[in-house]
């Protein structure tokens, strides 16, 4: 996700000259990263979207074998966090059940607002089992859609179209580490933790009149003659989070590569036309692909939803807003380099955010640069160049939180990572970045991390401590 404002703007007039970025197929594919863990969870959705686009009802069945012992099932419920539940969204359970016993779920706020349902669910288990007992859970929700929500959950104020992001119970594990537990903040953010799991199927039943926008590889939709509503599946092998868009739509193709891209968006409300999103996309991704590797999916979905004032990433997907041409191309890199950063490689977004954004940001900077070489900017206020490194919560102690994040997260950690390349060597830090992709491909990254994949470059590392990134 990008700033909740568009104060990196100007970061980016660089790429008028993209002359470099005009699309020649990588010719590796994403079977160029190292598979994912044969025992990672596997999680089938269903949701069925409501005639006004108002409300959803689901249904999620996962199992997921722990590399732990544990004694509950932890679930985030994201629509319930504080700036999504404040525009009327949210996620409430209905039913429950382990190993097909009912369960009664114990709700905590977590940070959520008072008079909105938890963020944090759990799943009691009749008693604890060791590491490697697999689990099978399902639990059965009803999500509310805000209106005019400009968030990764919500409604146009038209009545057609709906978007909803992490908007199903999350599996909040880690490998390793056990649950992520992260109260939701009031920063503008994300907060998510999640493994990569095997989507085996996303199922979307919605009023025949509409497109839908999945994630994975599409099936060909098919009428349901019980129900009136069209049915759209879809499946992928490794993602950590789920997007579906609903709506009045025109959707477009274009192939990238080995990657088939789908636009979509309510056109007549577009300020753009969806062919120059494809132009600009087919650019981005070939750019940055040229630069990390190959892109990590077969198909990327992409919903431009004029509610919307930036863009939101999520594992082979990207929620966009209104952009205004080549002024706005930062924003159309900065989300697709989350491909990697998020997608491949994960971490926990409430506990390391600089970890996806930092890291996205710098990409951003490196590959709309006509000679890859950007400088630091240094526009941003002392305390938070050496705060890099914080947690959502730390920047709620700034008295403007929204803003010191941006500063701190966005701007600051892109200066950082520029310096340290500086410091290291244009070719030694961009080998050991892809080192780090690798190595780190379909897990959840920590500081740790970043910090073994430099050792080698000291240089680098001292540059990152001196930015709080690696506490």
């Amino acid at each position: 996700m990008p700033p909740p404002s568009r104060l990196i703007v100007a970061t980016v007039a660089a790429c008028v000259a993209l002359a470099a970025c005009t699309p020649a197929s990588p010719a590796a594919t994403a079977d160029a990263w190292p598979a994912p863990p044969p025992d990672r969870p596997q999680v089938s959705l269903d949701f069925t979207v409501a005639p006004d686009l108002a409300s959803v009802e689901g249904s999620e069945t996962v199992t997921f074998t722990p590399d732990l012992p544990v004694c509950e099932l932890v679930f985030r419920a994201w629509p319930n966090k504080p700036h999504t539940a404040r525009a009327g969204n949210s996620l409430m359970i209905t039913s429950a059940e382990v190993e097909q016993q009912p369960v009664s779920p114990r709700v905590s706020a977590a940070g959520a607002p008072r008079g909105a349902p938890g963020s944090l669910i759990e799943l009691p288990l009749p008693s604890c089992v060791p590491a490697g007992t697999p689990l099978t859970a399902k639990l059965d929700f009803s999500l509310r859609l805000g209106v005019g929500t400009d968030e990764r959950v919500g409604r146009s104020g038209s009545g057609n179209l709906a978007w909803f992001g992490t908007a199903f119970p999350l599996l909040a594990w880690e490998n390793g580490r056990g649950w992520a537990r992260d109260d939701a903040v009031a920063v503008t953010g994300e907060m998510a933790t999640s493994e990569t799991f095997d989507l085996t199927s996303l199922t979307v039943s919605a009023p025949s009149q509409y497109a839908v926008l999945g994630v994975g590889t599409p099936e060909s939709p098919r009428a349901d003659p019980n129900t009136g509503l069209t049915i759209h599946r879809f499946s992928a092998a490794a993602v950590r989070d789920v997007t579906v868009t609903v709506g009045d739509m025109r959707v477009v193709e274009r192939r990238v590569g080995h990657t088939t891209v789908h636009i979509g968006g309510p056109e007549a409300q577009l300020a753009m036309p969806l062919e120059r999103w494809s132009d600009m996309l087919a650019q981005a991704l070939t750019a940055t692909s040229d630069y990390l590797g190959p892109v990590p999916y077969e198909h990327v979905w992409v919903s431009v939803i004029p509610d919307q004032s930036e863009g939101i990433e999520f594992p082979g997907a990207i929620q966009f807003g209104q952009l205004r041409g080549e002024q706005d191309r930062w924003l159309v890199t900065h989300e697709v380099a989350h491909l990697w950063f998020h997608g491949l490689v994960g971490n926990n977004q409430a506990r390391h955010p600089w970890l996806d954004e930092s890291f996205a940001s710098f990409v951003q900077r490196v590959v709309d640069d006509p000679r890859r070489d950007p400088q630091p900017r240094h526009d941003y206020p002392d305390r938070v160049a050496h705060s890099v490194g914080g947690s959502m919560e730390s920047w709620t102690a700034f008295r403007r939180s929204d803003s010191a994040y941006v500063n701190g997260v966005y701007l600051a950690g892109a200066d950082m990572l520029i310096e340290a390349r500086q410091a290291a060597g244009r070719d030694q830090f961009d080998a050991a970045l892809r080192a780090y992709l690798t190595t780190n491909a379909h897990r959840i990254a920590t500081p740790a991390d970043v910090e073994r994949a430099f050792a080698d470059l000291p240089g680098a590392v001292d540059r990152l401590r001196e930015s709080g990134a690696l506490d």
